[in-house]
């Protein structure tokens, strides 16, 4: 087992069960955890597009990079760049996503991504890819099974190059550190910290638990009811959601 491995708080089963909810039902139960402000961190701060919303959600932790394309002076600088990137990647264990900034944003021009690089870097454990730059080559990453939120498509790669890596990264309005933990689908992304993700397994299991035992419940037994009954429903069962929260986690929950 190596360094990265050990400070890992999470095992690969625990992955896998997060990976089985989307990410709002993880934000759900992250902010009932977390001592940051869930109306401000952890989430990407700027529209996504999740270009292959059917494979659902992704779990991994981040390898960073950044990019510039339109700059061809990048690989004449570092020509063994790319492989040295590459190495990198290699050194640490998955599953793993790797975050790109581009800093020719918001005029992109071209994309790290398409059918090589999804399969290079599948076969190097990384599952998909969060970049604030773009993608190509949609129908070739999704066989390779390499997931990609991005903020728009291209055509061509430019000179698309690693510039530098393992750095801290911003996209999206969200800073991303290497290593950190990122839960992603259609909705966005979700950082999270090392000190909350012990308990985000089960935080999420009970808040989930929680609304379809008593908001979701309620709302669907409402067939045949007057209004002032299902409004009155909704609050008690909006009263009981929030008792449920205080009782786990001292806090008031989202319906009171």
């Amino acid at each position: 087992m190596n360094l990265e491995e050990q400070h890992r708080v999470l095992s690969h089963a625990d992955l896998l069960e997060l990976k089985r909810w989307n990410t709002p039902t993880i934000y759900n139960g992250w902010e009932q955890i977390t001592s940051q402000d869930p109306a401000s961190e952890g989430f990407n701060r700027e529209e996504t597009v999740d270009f292959m919303p059917q494979m659902g959600q992704m779990i991994g932790y981040a390898v960073t990079v950044v990019i510039e394309p339109s700059n061809g002076e990048h690989p004449l600088n570092n020509p063994g760049g790319r492989s040295e990137f590459r190495e990198y990647v290699a050194s640490i264990p998955g599953p793993k996503i790797v975050v790109i900034q581009d800093l020719d944003k918001p005029k992109v021009i071209g994309s790290f991504w398409g059918e090589v690089t999804g399969n290079v870097h599948r076969a190097l454990g990384c599952v998909g890819t969060i970049t604030d730059g773009a993608i190509r080559d949609v129908d070739e990453m999704t066989n390779a099974g390499f997931k990609a939120l991005a903020g728009r498509l291209c055509v061509g790669h430019a000179h698309a190059f690693p510039v530098r890596w393992n750095c801290e990264v911003e996209v999206f309005g969200r800073a991303v550190q290497p290593g950190q933990l990122i839960h992603a689908d259609k909705h966005g992304f979700l950082v999270i910290p090392e000190e909350d993700q012990e308990d985000l397994l089960d935080a999420a299991r009970f808040m989930d638990s929680n609304e379809c035992q008593t908001m979701i419940k309620t709302a669907r037994e409402s067939a045949g009811k007057s209004t002032n009954q299902i409004l009155s429903d909704l609050n008690e069962a909006g009263k009981q959601f929030a008792e449920n929260a205080r009782q786990k986690f001292g806090t008031r929950g989202e319906w009171e």
